[in-house]
């Protein structure tokens, strides 16, 4: 009996230091394992297999469990913690109340390559299951209108104005400024400062001397180079009094508001579109047993024949996916 005690001590070190062998001899240290997939609806159509938002994600291990839910997109990302043993098996499952449970059992390797898991769930029900005995409405000619508004300028005018600067030439300067570029003559500077008013702004600002000894004369573009509200003109005349003529472009800032249609795609028993940033007041106009009518989405997304949602279009891009899935008793 003894001797078979020692035996069996005698094993178990040896599975010890042959793990502890292992472990140096590869390198190996405790690590986590992230897993990311998504959840759609499954469907031999590719095109019908929409993503399922709010799916609970699970996913476990002896030694660790983390749980998740699935995005608008259906994506989903888990990470399981530190202590992740070669070959472990992970055990991942998918929750939804409307759809039967998936489930996944599989072993990761030390060195094996990430993957993405697609959970293809099956609704509880079949459409066919849902119709009731009455013929469905029909809904069709479809045209999703919205509103886009872009802030606008338009030219609404533009300034002019004249100005002198008073001087009288062939003075020595005498290093009394103002002086001449070149230091040698008395010089005077004269501006004039515009307000185009609240909301608008000057644009393609021009100043140029008209009259007078223009050769002996330095405008500064400083302050109107760049528009504004407010512009100034400067000049600088060393000799016989000049006039100077400021002209501008006037704009102002508006939003200009102009209604867009669009015609979604329709695979199946679902409607997609997408649309921009910027559109404002979405609804859907359709027939419904021939009667032509208007629906308003609003921000609750709600449809009396559809159950709507709607999605960032993913990253960099910043249109909104909406998608629209018949109720039951109703077809295209």
């Amino acid at each position: 009996m003894k001797r078979t005690v020692i035996w069996v001590l005698v094993a178990v070190a040896g599975l010890a230091a042959g793990t502890v062998l292992w472990m140096h001899m590869h390198n190996w240290k405790p690590r986590t394992i992230t897993l990311q997939g998504a959840v759609l609806r499954a469907d031999q159509d590719p095109r019908r297999q929409l993503p399922i938002a709010g799916a609970t994600v699970t996913a476990s291990n002896d030694t660790s469990r983390v749980s998740t839910q699935s995005d608008s997109s259906g994506y989903f990302k888990l990470v399981l913690g530190a202590g992740v043993w070669p070959q472990s098996v992970i055990h991942l499952s998918v929750q939804d109340p409307n759809y039967k449970p998936f489930e996944l059992t599989f072993s990761r390797g030390l060195h094996a390559p990430a993957r993405l898991y697609i959970a293809a769930l099956d609704p509880l029900s079949s459409q066919a299951d849902d119709e009731s005995s009455h013929a469905p409405n029909v809904i069709s000619n479809i045209r999703v209108r919205y509103t886009v508004n872009l802030q606008t300028d338009s030219n609404v005018g533009s300034a002019v104005r004249t100005f002198q600067v008073v001087n009288q030439g062939n003075i020595p300067c005498d290093h009394h400024e103002p002086c001449s570029p070149n230091g040698q003559w008395k010089a005077t500077s004269g501006s004039i400062t515009l307000d185009a008013g609240t909301g608008n702004v000057f644009r393609d600002v021009r100043a140029s001397c008209i009259a007078g000894p223009c050769p002996f004369t330095l405008i500064d573009s400083s302050g109107f180079s760049k528009g504004g509200r407010t512009i100034t003109a400067s000049a600088l005349d060393w000799s016989d009094t000049a006039t100077f003529l400021l002209e501008a472009e006037v704009f102002r800032d508006s939003i200009d508001s102009s209604v867009r249609e669009s015609y979604p795609v329709i695979f199946g028993r679902t409607l997609h579109f997408t649309l921009p940033p910027t559109q404002e007041g979405v609804s859907i106009e359709a027939e419904v047993d021939g009667t032509p009518m208007v629906f308003p989405l609003g921000p609750d997304l709600y449809l009396s024949w559809a159950d709507c949602t709607a999605r960032g279009g993913g990253e960099g891009e910043q249109s909104t996916v909406y998608q629209c899935e018949l109720k039951p008793n109703y077809r295209f």
